[in-house]
């Protein structure tokens, strides 16, 4: 059961940012608006880092951890860019 519930939530994660990926970019090009494509972006790396640990490459730790703080720098430029006004183009 364990097992399961372990191998369960990176899938989960990796189909829910897979989508968040695939929405930010058609946003974008719905849009022409950078921050659905910043957001996208983000949840792609996000979408590589789950894939990375659905398949078991497990001594690429330190690269996980890497991509992830990009990501999450990218969602935070992307969220100063809405704070500030800069939502179009």
């Amino acid at each position: 059961m364990v097992s399961i519930t372990a191998d369960l939530i990176p899938l989960v994660n990796f189909v829910l940012a897979t989508a968040i990926f695939a929405l930010g970019l058609w946003g974008y090009r719905r849009s022409g608006r950078q921050t659905e494509a910043l957001v996208g972006v983000a949840f792609g790396l996000f979408a590589i880092t789950h894939l990375l640990t659905l398949l078991g490459i497990s001594s690429t730790e330190l690269l996980i951890l890497i991509v992830r703080i990009i990501a999450y720098v990218v969602v935070m430029y992307a969220m100063f860019r809405v704070a500030a006004g800069h939502t179009y183009g």
